[in-house]
């Protein structure tokens, strides 16, 4: 009885973490879609620097970095971003840099982004973007002061 007791535990268990199984989003300290772990949307996060433009990755050239798949558009971006990954990938793990600023999160999209002393910021979106733009260093400011905690606190 108590091992029948004990299998019954043990079933239940596992049945509870196949339902909770991590979920990325909103959470993970990279931006990634739902169900994902595809970091940028697939996009190079080095062309960003190299190219002065966003250009899509390969899934032939990966590399993994905060939990999260950063894909490249060739060898020699992966070869750049792996010797310092800091360096390449977005600021707030790829959320969105004004609604971090706002304590929040949102998704940072690849297309709306900006490059501010060195470092890759996202925005959910042009106009998101164009209120972003109206104060760059406050909003940095403003989120650098309370990030990573709200991630953390998305997460509670």
């Amino acid at each position: 009885m108590i091992f029948r007791s004990v299998l019954m535990a043990l079933a239940l268990f596992g049945v509870s973490v196949f339902f909770v199984a991590p979920s990325f989003g909103d959470t993970a300290p990279v931006y990634t879609k739902r169900n994902s772990d595809l970091a940028l949307g697939g996009y190079d996060a080095v062309a960003y620097f190299t190219l002065g433009e966003p250009a899509e990755g390969s899934a032939a050239f990966s590399s993994e970095y905060q939990g999260a798949r950063f894909q490249f558009a060739n060898q020699e971006h992966l070869d750049l971003f792996e010797a310092d990954p800091a360096k390449y990938a977005p600021q707030y793990g790829g959320y969105c840099a004004w609604a971090a600023a706002k304590g929040k999160t949102a998704a940072g999209k690849p297309q709306h982004w900006a490059i501010v002393d060195g470092r890759l910021y996202l925005n959910y979106s042009r106009r998101v973007q164009r209120k972003w733009d109206a104060d760059r260093s406050g909003f940095i400011a403003q989120a650098d002061a309370v990030w990573p905690s709200v991630v953390g606190a998305a997460g509670s």
